[in-house]
């Protein structure tokens, strides 16, 4: 039973049970201190409170994710890229709240501050990681958080897929910004890309071991989602490949950082706008499917585990489409 008692100017709730500390707080109101006590005896009779309160008091977000960043993301093949959400994170006075006070209200108020600075999609990739922080916490560090404070909120809407493809002469354009300055390995990393829908990190990971000519196939080790996977190679790209002098033990011993370099420069020259290099993945993907290649087909070949995130990629022409119907009329 509650005990309410008259402090002052104010009344102060007290509920007790066992398991747990003494649990107060005071209200302008009776009322308001009634309310309150029978809506927290109600929260832990289901038990849906940590029984070691006191253990949560000392613990901040920023502790865990202090935590997380030493033992769980340095597993990541995109370690460098979470150390950097997670300073925005411990940047936020998010982090220096206990984990006793954290609620979906204060998490929320994060994800709102964040919306005014940078985009959704990279407000959603943050409070992914938290999300994780705290289930890793809850599962494998036995720190007793009764549920997950991100399950509590919105979470920001995707940003809308890009439907960007090459259109009428923009591959002739590229080609031709091609000068004697330009990267030497540019014009093969571009025709690969059309013809195999591989992703830079993946064509700049390629081997010459993991290249079969015989079989016409090219088995990828690093992958994005840590699958690798064999791919069918066209007679383009097997021409291409067989273009390039073989002086190391990698493909394209480059950087993604100069290729970056290299690409933004010849899109400048070329004057096709705001092209990206992972466009021309959206547009390989396109391409195997205007070949007729089935749904598992093309998964196959772009490492896709779940057709809905295929789709985003795929952007068929309607007017191609309409010619089709056209024939078939």
């Amino acid at each position: 039973m509650a005990s309410i008692r008259k402090r002052g100017s104010s009344w102060q709730a007290q509920v007790r049970r066992e398991g747990y500390p003494p649990i107060t707080k005071s209200f302008l109101t009776r009322a308001d201190a009634a309310l309150w006590a029978r809506t927290l005896e109600t929260t832990l009779d289901r038990g849906d409170l940590p029984i070691q309160t006191r253990e949560l008091k000392g613990i901040t977000v920023g502790d865990l994710l202090d935590r997380y960043e030493r033992e769980i993301t340095p597993r990541k093949r995109g370690a460098r890229f979470e150390r950097s959400r997670i300073r925005k994170l411990r940047a936020h006075d998010l982090a220096k709240v206990s984990l006793q006070r954290l609620s979906g209200a204060i998490v929320a108020q994060y994800r709102d501050d964040r919306l005014r600075v940078v985009m959704p999609a990279s407000v959603r990739r943050e409070l992914v990681i938290l999300r994780h922080v705290f289930e890793v916490a809850r599962r494998e560090w036995s720190i007793p958080i009764s549920r997950n404070p991100i399950g509590d909120i919105k979470m920001p809407t995707d940003s809308r897929p890009r439907l960007k493809r090459l259109i009428d002469g923009d591959e002739a354009k590229l080609l031709g910004a091609l000068n004697s300055r330009s990267a030497w390995y540019l014009r093969h990393l571009i025709a690969l890309a059309i013809e195999t829908g591989m992703r830079r990190g993946e064509l700049l990971s390629i081997l010459w071991r993991d290249l079969d000519e015989a079989a016409r196939t090219l088995t990828l080790r690093t992958t994005k989602n840590g699958h690798p996977r064999t791919i069918p190679l066209t007679a383009e790209a097997l021409r291409v490949l067989g273009e390039i002098p073989r002086t190391t033990e990698r493909v394209f011993p480059v950087t993604p950082n100069a290729v970056r370099l290299a690409w933004e420069r010849l899109v400048t020259r070329a004057g096709v706008g705001d092209l990206r290099l992972h466009d021309l993945r959206h547009e390989a993907i396109s391409r195997f499917f205007e070949m007729g290649l089935s749904v598992p087909e093309v998964a196959l070949i772009s490492g896709h585990r779940d057709p809905r995130m295929l789709f985003r990629y795929t952007h068929p022409r309607p007017e191609d489409i309409a010619q089709k119907l056209a024939a078939n009329s």
